[in-house]
Formats: structure tokens, C-alpha cells, sequence
């Protein structure tokens, strides 16, 4: 069974944390209470359980035991259904984990459930605790902490792909060639940066259609608190955006600068089977078994010797002055 963490809060004050689930509809039954309940991997019994107890939708419940949920909002009678996606890039493996976090919102409980443990649920306690002041808000407040904390995760990718890019950046104009495994690296970061803007855009909708004013979802004194994670969802997408131009600046950079050298060793390889042929040329013609020249003299050794060293030599110094050697 999934692990369960609890809180309650009572007209704004942090009252008690890590009583049973089954507490809860004891705690909401009280005036001015406000609970929160997140469960780790609850398998089907416990999530069932819980929303047989607070009247959770069907499908929201679904979703929540499904894999892989795109961030999205959903509106039912009696509550709201936010999937949202915390991320971390793995540089070395060239992956982008992506840990589910979804959230069932009503207005005097917050169910929060995580896929796995990959999302550590301190970071968010932490920031519900740095301001106790705006707990009076209730349920708003709670999961402005939870999105604040999944987007910074964001803004950790972005910066995590922003220093690895500048790095290939750097190294793309290296005089040796990339291995073979540095640019599976490449394809495989490249992958997880178009994961990561595939999940960066729907959260912005999901922010965006939940700020909505006719909602009534976010509280006019917490608007701002809402607004400033929704712009820094903006700057992520443009960060991404930007990254996303960049990556593919630099593959065609690549590409071409993988040409350019194809082309210069090809003028390499040219040059110097030029300057070999001339004396194969002048042996040839030596070699045929007809008169010529200072045949069967010492004068004609000497002559066709000097005529192919002034050869090599003349073109050697042709293609040394061209940039061909």
C-alpha cells in the first residue's frame, strides 16, 4: 500500500499532520477546517477507499491510477482534477524523468497523489511553512505551494539543458570528430528536450484555464500568488522554445561542419595521389618497350629521376600554396 501523509488546518492555522485517512471526514465534519492528504502509489483499494468517502469522480479517479497523464484540468460537480508533471533531466543517461503529480481540489481538501517517491513531497511542506500567513486562504494556498514547487523542477530542466547545449556548443568546432556514442547522446538529449516541451505547454493551459476569474478557483488576494507561477510557466516555454532553435542550429552546424572536413581530407587524399601519380606516369611511359630518350643510358636515369623529384615537388608546393596539404 501506496504511503498516506496528512495535515488539517483550522481558519488558517497549521493544526495537526500524520493522523490515519480514515480521520479525515472526521476533521472536515468540524467548522473552518481545511485537510490534505497525499498519497505515494496508493494502489486501487486506498485511492477507491478515499474517494468513496469525499465523492471523487469516477474518471478522475482513473486518471489518477493511470500512467503517463498529459498536465491538463479537469472540471467535475464537486471538484477539480489537475495532472501535472515534475521532471528532472539525467545528463548522463540523456533521459528526462517525469514523475506524475495529481491533485483532486475541492474547497476544504486538497488530495494530492504522486506516481512515485521520484517527487519528494518535503520541498512542498516547506513552502506551505514559509508562509503560514496565507493559509487563511485555505485550499488555493495549499496548491499554489504544490505548483510553485513543480515548476521550479522546470526551471532546473531548463537550466540542466541550457548548460549541457552550451557545452556541445563549444565542442562541435573541436578538430576531432564526435564519437559515435557522444552523438547517440546528442539524439537522446535531444529526444528528452522535445519530452520536456511537450509537457511544458499543456501546463501552461492547466495554470491558465485554472486562474480563469468565472472559475472561482483561485481566491482575488491569492490571484497574484497564481499569476507569478503562470509566468514563470512563460518563461519556461520561451526558454524551451529557445533551446528547441538552438538544438537545432546546432545539429545543422554539425552537419555542415561534418562536410566541411569530408571536403578537406577529400582534397587531402586528392592532392596526394596527384603528386604519386606523376611518378608512376613518367615510369610508365619509361617502362613501355619502345625507343626513347636515353634508353640504356645513364643520362636518361638521371633525366627522368629529376623530371618526376621537380614534379612532385612543383605540385607539392601548388597544393601547400592552395591549402590543399
Amino acid at each position: 500500500m501506496g504511503e498516506a501523509m496528512t495535515r488539517v488546518y483550522r481558519k488558517g492555522v497549521f493544526e495537526a499532520e500524520g493522523f490515519a485517512v480514515a480521520d479525515v471526514s472526521e476533521y472536515l465534519d468540524q467548522r473552518d477546517t481545511v485537510v490534505w492528504v497525499d498519497l505515494c502509489a496508493p494502489t486501487k483499494q486506498q485511492l477507491h477507499t478515499l474517494a468513496g468517502e469525499l465523492g471523487l469522480h469516477d474518471l478522475a479517479v482513473e486518471d489518477a491510477l493511470g500512467p503517463h497523464q498529459r498536465p491538463k484540468l479537469d472540471r467535475y460537480a464537486t471538484h477539480l482534477f489537475l495532472s501535472s508533471q515534475a521532471v528532472r533531466v539525467d545528463i548522463d543517461n540523456g533521459v528526462l524523468e517525469a514523475t506524475e503529480v495529481d491533485a483532486f481540489i475541492s474547497k476544504r481538501w486538497l488530495i494530492t497523489v504522486r506516481e512515485n517517491d521520484r517527487f519528494p513531497i518535503g520541498p512542498v511542506l516547506e513552502r506551505w511553512d514559509r508562509s503560514p500567513d496565507l493559509a487563511a486562504h485555505g485550499v488555493p494556498f495549499l496548491l499554489y505551494g504544490l505548483l510553485d514547487v513543480v515548476v521550479d523542477s522546470y526551471f532546473h530542466a531548463v537550466q540542466a539543458f541550457d548548460d549541457y547545449y552550451e557545452e556541445v556548443s563549444e565542442g562541435i568546432f573541436a578538430e576531432h570528430p564526435l564519437a559515435p556514442a557522444q552523438q547517440r547522446h546528442w539524439f537522446a538529449m535531444r529526444r528528452a528536450m522535445v519530452r520536456f516541451h511537450r509537457l511544458v505547454v499543456p501546463m501552461r493551459e492547466a495554470v491558465s484555464s485554472l486562474m480563469r476569474r468565472e472559475s472561482a478557483a483561485v481566491s482575488e488576494e491569492l490571484y497574484p500568488y497564481f499569476q507569478d507561477v503562470y509566468d514563470h510557466i512563460l518563461r519556461v516555454s520561451e526558454s524551451s522554445d529557445s533551446l528547441r532553435d538552438l538544438v537545432a542550429t546546432i545539429v545543422e552546424t554539425n552537419l555542415s561542419l561534418r562536410d566541411y572536413r569530408q571536403n578537406q581530407i577529400v582534397k587531402k587524399v586528392s592532392s596526394w595521389a596527384a603528386i604519386i601519380a606523376v611518378p608512376a606516369l613518367v615510369t610508365g611511359y619509361y617502362g613501355m618497350n619502345v625507343p626513347y630518350p636515353g634508353s640504356g643510358r645513364t643520362w636518361g636515369v638521371v633525366a627522368s629521376t629529376a623530371l618526376m623529384v621537380a614534379a612532385c615537388v612543383g605540385l607539392f608546393t601548388l597544393f601547400r600554396h592552395n591549402d590543399w596539404l
